[in-house]
């Protein structure tokens, strides 16, 4: 019989958008794969990938305790059923919950896969430090066990439960969740000027929506031709979600356009020279900059965990400080003068996403994670 493995993600969506690569690998080695998740429209999409879908409804917005209880029961109940030999939680939510459940059902095996922090981790005030602590706490204390291990998508977030990101024996660091540089083709810039410049992403705050608004503001007054393209819908899961009044109000001012979410990103690309992610923190790495750069676009992105991992300053696009409209314009500035290092940065872009970020790079990377989990059970 072969190892059976579990994943538990609170949406089937997110599941599809970022982990299906998790998935493959573990086909790959011969896993049974079963995916525990909140279905909604994409139920499909996993059982064609060879995984069976239990459906388990938990509302990732609420806190009530007694909820999240019954959830981690019922989920409980499901795990002695599938009977796994690894359980794969898979953020922060995903993890409470699948951890407490894993405890619950007697399974030694757990993969913590944590993908950054959002709103807690963006947070820098009293309540968003302790939360933090909290996290670290609860991660490494009751809900880990002896088999545990961590899998990370920048360092930053493993020394932030307190772990050596170097440790084979407990952690794993990967490039998120990995991007298929086939489909992600480079495409020729659009004509300049203006600088096209595009936020893909949740409109949220910690993902620095506004702080992209006001630099283009800014970088406007100061004569620059630059536009600013907004794709993405609020999430009304998450406490922070931006208004969609501000996103109206904001598009109708000169140079700035909320078009909503996307179906067709890749021709988002193709009609803007940067990404742009100006993120508060409490990334994992951000999926839509693997996406940007594979595009062989420059990205200009903050100095938080996640973003950092993939964009060095200078080379595949611009860092500025979270937070900051004046240095986020001044980087506007600066890219409006310089097409060609515009152009030049976007082909490093591309380049550093081929070298440890692809589908197969996260893919080996997760199968030697399982494997060592597995020991001599693993397959052949």
């Amino acid at each position: 019989m072969s190892p059976r493995l579990a994943f538990v993600v609170t949406e089937d969506w997110f599941f599809v958008s970022h982990f299906l690569p998790m998935l493959r690998a573990a086909r790959e080695i011969g896993l049974d794969v079963t995916v525990i998740t909140r279905v909604r429209e994409h139920r499909e999409a996993i059982e064609r990938e060879g995984a069976r879908v239990v459906p388990l409804e938990a509302e990732r917005r609420s806190l009530n305790p007694i909820a999240a209880g019954d959830a981690a029961g019922r989920l409980a109940a499901i795990l002695k059923a599938v009977r796994p030999d690894i359980v794969h939680c898979i953020a922060l939510r995903g993890i409470l919950l699948g951890g407490t459940a894993a405890l619950m059902a007697g399974i030694d095996r757990r993969v913590f896969a944590l993908t950054g922090l959002g709103y807690l981790g963006a947070r820098p005030d009293l309540v968003g430090r302790a939360a933090r602590l909290a996290i670290r706490s609860v991660l490494r204390g009751p809900l880990a066990s002896r088999g545990t291990r961590y899998l990370f998508e920048n360092e930053d977030d493993a020394r932030l439960l307190g772990l050596d990101p170097s440790d084979p024996a407990r952690v794993a660091v990967v490039g998120g969740a990995g991007i298929d540089p086939e489909v992600w083709g480079a495409s020729p810039l659009p004509t300049h000027p203006p600088l096209r410049i595009a936020v893909v992403s949740r409109m949220l705050w910690s993902k620095g929506i506004d702080v992209a608004v006001e630099a283009t503001r800014l970088a406007r007054a100061a004569g620059a031709d630059v536009e600013l393209s907004l794709f993405g819908a609020p999430d009304p899961s998450n406490p922070k979600a931006l208004r969609e009044a501000d996103l109206r109000a904001w598009s109708a001012e000169p140079g700035i356009a909320w078009h909503g979410p996307s179906a067709d990103v890749a021709a988002v690309w193709r009609g803007h020279h940067v990404a742009c992610l100006p993120s508060r923190g409490g990334e994992g790495l951000p999926r839509t900059l693997l996406e940007a750069a594979a595009s062989g676009r420059a990205v200009v992105t903050t100095d938080v965990p996640g973003c950092r991992r993939l964009v060095r300053d200078g080379l595949e696009g611009r860092i500025v400080p979270p937070g900051d409209p004046g240095a986020l314009a001044a980087a506007f500035l600066a890219l409006a003068a310089d097409p060609a290092g515009v152009a030049r940065m976007g082909e490093a872009a591309r380049r550093r996403v081929l070298d440890g970020f692809t589908e197969r790079d996260v893919m080996e990377g997760v199968k030697a994670l399982y494997r060592g989990m597995l020991g001599d059970a693993a397959p052949a």
